[in-house]
C-alpha cells in the first residue's frame, strides 16, 4: 500500500477534556494493550475493507471495531473522514445484544463537532508532527 493510501488512526483531540478510548485503554492491562493496538493496526492498513467479524457499521457513519478480551466482547467505536484518517472516540464492554444507543450518540456528537472545528490540511500536519 502506498503511504498516500495509508489510513491514518487518531484517538480524540486535544480539544477534549476527557477522551474515552485513550482512558479505556490506559486502563486495560499490558497484553489488552498489545491486543488492542494489533487490532487497530489491522484497521489501519484495510480502513473500511476490514470485514465482519472485526469490525461493522453501526448507522450514520459510526462504526465498531469488534475484539475479545478475556472471552468478554469490547467495541471501538470511530468514523472515517478526510479521505484518511480514522477517529477513534467510545470503547466499552458490551454487555447487551445491541450496542447501546447511548454510545453512538454520543460518538455522532464528538464527530459532528470534531469536523466543524477540523479540516484535512490541520490533520495532516499532526499525523506529520506525530501528535
Amino acid at each position: 500500500m502506498d503511504q498516500s493510501d495509508k489510513w491514518n488512526i487518531l484517538y480524540c483531540d486535544d480539544l477534549m477534556k476527557m477522551c474515552p478510548i485513550s482512558e479505556f485503554i490506559e486502563a486495560c492491562p499490558p497484553k489488552h494493550q498489545i491486543k488492542i493496538i494489533r487490532f487497530m493496526e489491522l484497521l489501519e492498513e484495510m480502513g473500511p475493507d476490514l470485514p465482519r467479524p472485526y469490525a461493522d457499521i453501526l448507522y450514520d457513519g459510526i462504526h465498531e471495531l469488534r475484539i475479545t478480551l478475556t472471552g468478554d466482547p469490547v467495541r471501538f467505536l470511530y468514523f472515517f473522514c478526510f479521505r484518511h484518517y480514522i477517529i477513534f472516540y467510545h470503547a466499552f464492554w458490551k454487555h447487551t445484544a445491541r450496542v447501546p444507543e447511548k454510545y453512538i450518540d454520543q460518538t455522532i456528537r464528538y464527530r459532528d463537532e470534531f469536523l466543524l472545528r477540523t479540516d484535512p490540511k490541520q490533520l495532516e500536519v499532526m499525523t506529520r508532527a506525530g501528535v
